[in-house]
């Protein structure tokens, strides 16, 4: 059995990732929630996770005694393990460029990241209107990606950024959810992308039981004092 260990589903960007691809993809795991809290070396969070790995973040994949950290590594482990589930396209270009567009979301768009924090509960619209007029970084990160949707898009035929849903889309859900909570400008080709990766089953499962957990963390929350 499959095991997922991962933060609080409202906050956990990291998280969402291989939960939602195994969600979409019908892939049988048992979750283990731990929630997120100062991330102090003794604090109940660090305990949780240095029992599972030595990094002690989140997320981990368990499988047969195996513990997997980094959420590319898991996608790629769930790949491998599921092969019948195509979490990468079939044809080997678009596996290389499937693999390059996660890798560029792996490593980049930190300013978007670190000024529009994942919060799926919430409306930071007004927020995100500041952030937007006062941080080129964000607006010039959000144009990226929405120069990468557009062009997948535009060689997939959609609905998907290669088609069918797989291993990017799972790893562009964070950003969707982003443009949602901090109502982010983008154009309607993108806010339409943006509207059927919500519909997805597994992106609806995740963000409904964001909105249920009724937790507020306040170090996740600096812009504003309570829910």
């Amino acid at each position: 059995m499959l095991e997922l260990y991962i933060g609080n589903k409202n906050y956990s960007s990291w998280s969402m990732r291989p939960w939602v691809l195994m969600k979409q993809a019908g892939i049988d795991f048992t979750e283990r929630m731990v929630r997120f809290d100062s991330f102090d070396a003794g604090s109940d969070f660090k305990k949780t996770m240095l029992a599972v790995h030595p990094l002690g973040k989140v997320p981990v994949l368990v499988h047969d005694g195996l513990a997997i950290s980094d959420t590319l590594a898991i996608a790629e482990y769930l790949a491998e393990t599921f092969p019948d589930r195509h979490l990468w396209p079939k044809d080997i270009a678009l596996r290389a460029a499937a693999r390059s567009t996660c890798a560029e979301m792996h490593a980049g768009f930190g300013t978007l990241r670190s000024h529009c924090p994942m919060n799926v509960e919430a409306d930071l619209s007004e927020q995100g209107r500041i952030i937007w007029r006062d941080q080129a970084g964000v607006r010039a990160d959000l144009s990226r990606v929405v120069a990468l949707w557009r062009g997948l898009l535009a060689v997939s035929g959609g609905p998907m950024l290669f088609g069918d849903f797989g291993i990017a889309d799972a790893y562009y859900a964070p950003v969707a959810s982003r443009i949602r909570t901090y109502a982010l400008p983008v154009p309607d080709d993108v806010a339409a992308y943006v509207d059927r990766l919500h519909e997805l089953p597994g992106m609806r499962a995740w963000t409904d039981a964001a909105r249920a957990e009724h937790d507020f963390v306040p170090m996740d929350e600096p812009y504003r004092f309570s829910r």
